[in-house]
């Protein structure tokens, strides 16, 4: 239970991030961005963990592997893409709101993952 509370950390930020945001000020383009994006990845990433047991399931650990770097580099380009895309076509205060709310999203699943990984004893998922 409590790894799955210290896995789903990214989106918790995410949520606490929306009133954050209007009470700065900063612009809400920015956390639609990168929220959405993030959100984006988070499906893909279910996506592709769900083929990456089909994969180990089939003794496939080339596929598997595959699998595991394309969604990590998938949801890296689309957050990026959206920072990106969010600053040029609005204005650098979005596309910065956007960068530093991606920061905390990465920081925060990182921690989460880890936390979660030591809860779990460090067993394989």
């Amino acid at each position: 239970m409590a790894a799955d509370v210290a896995r789903n950390l990214d989106l918790l930020v995410l949520a606490l991030a929306l009133p954050v945001f209007i009470a700065v000020g900063a612009p809400i383009a920015g956390y639609l961005a990168a929220g959405g994006a993030w959100v984006a990845g988070r499906v893909g990433k279910a996506f592709a963990d769900r083929r990456r047991a089909e994969a180990l399931g089939a003794a496939n650990r080339t596929a598997a592997l595959g699998l595991t770097a394309a969604a990590m580099l998938g949801r890296l380009w689309i957050l990026a893409a959206a920072i990106l895309i969010v600053g040029l076509a609005g204005d650098r205060e979005a596309g910065l709101a956007a960068a530093l709310l991606a920061a905390a999203l990465v920081t925060a699943h990182l921690l989460g993952e880890g936390v979660a990984h030591l809860q779990e004893g460090g067993a394989q998922r």
